[in-house]
């Protein structure tokens, strides 16, 4: 079996001394996409934001094809090849939509975005609107291509289709299986169970701050799969 892109062990972790997630392990196949399923208040957004360097490790081991990564900050991440759109502050409020497109690049080449614009046309028009005034929606879909449109090799993405529209939603799922067989791998936490059965090769399905489910998407029923999530 080949190394996974992303593997992480043992992971504990939250706020000041307070512990929100305790020992979870878990790994992203290259070209494959793990989504990280449960109740609000389980723990999701804090492992993501572990796995991006957005909040510490207590204890635990995160590595990034065989590297560890376990202490490194977001940008020295993303410089390696991570992607991250947060469920909070998803994009930059006072910068335009352009600007925030193209927040990591020397210019403002929006070379990339076409079929972004294609499927999420409110973008292309608001290029100059500032980001801030969009609805929650849009500012969702904003920091999807965001985050998309660098290809890179590892994406997070916490809770991409809140406040997004049905629609749109089919969009985000087509965008990411589109990245997936060109061989870029994800971890997405979400609680719109269709979206995760779009794109999901793998579930992992937090309690309490623990892992109470791992498996791959043909292991389990649509009903199965509830029943851990809503218990």
């Amino acid at each position: 079996m080949n190394a996974p892109v992303l593997r992480f062990e043992n992971l504990t972790g939250g706020y000041g001394s307070i512990p929100i997630i305790r020992e979870i392990t878990g790994r992203v196949e290259r070209g494959s996409c793990l989504c990280v399923l449960g109740r609000n208040g389980v723990g999701k957004s804090t492992l993501l934001k572990m796995l991006s360097g957005h909040l510490p490790a207590m204890s635990g081991q995160i590595a990034l094809n065989g590297r560890d990564i376990t202490s490194l900050a977001p940008e020295k991440r993303h410089d390696l090849g991570v992607n991250t759109g947060l469920q909070e502050r998803p994009v930059f409020d006072g910068l335009s939509v352009k600007d925030n497109l193209t927040l990591m690049q020397s210019d403002q080449d929006l070379e990339g975005c076409e079929p972004f614009f294609d499927a999420f046309p409110v973008l292309k028009d608001r290029l100059v609107q500032l980001a801030g005034t969009l609805s929650g929606g849009e500012r969702k879909i904003l920091s999807f291509v965001r985050t998309l449109k660098d290809n890179a090799p590892l994406t997070l993405l916490d809770e991409p289709s809140e406040g997004v529209q049905p629609e749109n939603i089919e969009h985000m799922a087509n965008f990411i299986c589109k990245h997936k067989a060109n061989g870029q791998s994800f971890l997405v936490v979400e609680q719109h169970l269709h979206l995760a059965e779009e794109i999901a090769d793998g579930f992992q399905v937090l309690d309490n701050g623990r892992s109470v489910l791992e498996c791959k998407v043909g292991d389990i029923t649509r009903g199965e799969l509830v029943q851990q999530i809503t218990v």
